[in-house]
């Protein structure tokens, strides 16, 4: 619901200009850059479940502001980018923690599907989310709709106490070269070094650089376009941006069945190269019926990305050691993710001076640098992600008669 309601909000509330909404939106991710790598070291060291706790408590109390701001009638950009940048630093302990658990609950056989049962279920708040929340802001103004999303995450916070404990031995960072306990840069540099020197590991770091790029830009010029060009009301706004959880939810569904089918490595070639054709129908997109043309574009581009990080978190999860899984997810996230907020501000910046479509149709040829990074990787000629260079020129068991 925030997605919608905190840019809406400083719109109606704060009276934001183009500029200032791409400021909200990239300070949500900037944290990312300030607090990410140190976070994967942190998060081997804490208890996991209690640190998960606290975040989602600190992330309830950092929203709650926004309502009571507005009550008082206070409200200004200045104020949504800090608690954007609160929630933001929050989120990155949280997501760590996430992704490094799962490995320890479940076997590495079922990482697909539990990895795709994770993003359906953050594609289905994706669609429910923008929609009802899109409502509420026009119901009773975006500060108010925002009160939702602190019970969540206390709710949230309630429901991660029946998770089960992680071993402690398998959170801990082993002691070894580079990675003595006291020293936080040298755990850091150890896991950056094996994400960086390994082919596959490397291309996806980009591959997902990339795709955040074009994800940040979209996120500050939806809005945008489709209250500033498209001339949508808020409900509309909210239905038209929860298309993406649509996108999302087929994606999550059908990687599973895909990634068996044609395997992960076809797979990810196959999503990269039609996620610019999935991106392009979003600046035609016109007022009144012609505006569901950004609906299709926004769900078909959703979905790409989806499937592209099933499959590439999946292979994480298992080619890294489990010692090192914690670093190495927060140095993919901090990398990736840190071009998110680049994003939301360039594409800001390029709206401000041409215009929301203008701005979409630069971030349109952006999306070209996902499949040329897959076609100059080691990933294009493997079926599976996993199979080693010797695998590939080994030769093949004769077939039975």
């Amino acid at each position: 619901m925030t997605t919608v309601a905190l840019p809406l909000t400083a719109l109606a509330a704060a009276h934001a200009t183009s500029f200032e909404v791409g400021v909200v939106t990239a300070a949500g991710y900037a944290a990312w850059a300030v607090v990410g790598l140190p976070a994967g070291v942190v998060v081997g060291r804490l208890p996991l479940r209690g640190t998960q706790i606290a975040m989602d408590l600190v992330r309830a109390g950092a929203l709650v502001s926004v309502p009571v701001a507005w009550w008082f009638g206070s409200v200004t950009v200045a104020q949504l980018v800090v608690v954007a940048l609160v929630v933001g630093v929050a989120s990155v302990v949280f997501d760590v923690g996430n992704a490094t658990m799962l490995p320890f609950l479940v076997g590495k056989e079922e990482l697909t599907a539990r990895n795709s049962l994770t993003s359906g279920a953050e594609a289905v708040t994706t669609l429910a989310g923008p929609s009802v929340g899109g409502a509420l802001v026009q119901a009773v103004g975006g500060a108010v709709a925002i009160v939702v999303d602190v019970v969540s995450y206390l709710v949230s916070a309630f429901l991660v106490r029946n998770v089960p404990r992680p071993p402690r031995s398998s959170q801990s960072p082993q002691v070894g070269a580079g990675s003595a306990k006291g020293s936080i840069r040298a755990s850091i540099r150890e896991g950056w070094h094996f994400l960086i020197r390994e082919p596959v590991q490397r291309a996806n770091l980009w591959i997902a650089t990339s795709m955040n790029f074009v994800c940040g830009a979209l996120l500050a010029l939806t809005p945008l376009f489709l209250v500033r060009t498209l001339g949508l009301s808020a409900a509309w706004v909210g239905a038209t941006m929860a298309t993406e959880g649509v996108g999302s939810l087929l994606g999550a569904s059908l990687t599973p069945r895909l990634t068996r089918r044609i395997g992960t490595g076809r797979a990810l070639l196959a999503v990269s190269l039609m996620l610019p054709l999935s991106f392009a129908p979003m600046p035609l997109a016109g007022r009144g019926w012609a505006a569901g043309v950004f609906a299709l574009g926004n769900a078909a581009f959703a979905g790409m990305v989806v499937v592209a990080s099933i499959v590439a978190r999946t292979y994480r999860q298992i080619a890294t050691p489990t010692e090192l899984l914690p670093r190495v997810m927060a140095t993919v996230r901090v990398v990736s993710w840190g071009v998110i907020p680049i994003g939301a501000l360039a594409a800001g910046s390029v709206a401000s001076w041409y215009g929301p479509r203008a701005a979409l149709w630069c971030t349109a040829v952006a999306t070209l640098a996902v499949p040329t990074l897959v076609l100059t990787s080691p990933i294009r000629t493997r079926r599976e992600m996993s199979e080693s260079p010797e695998s590939l020129t080994a030769p093949r068991p004769a077939a039975r008669p």
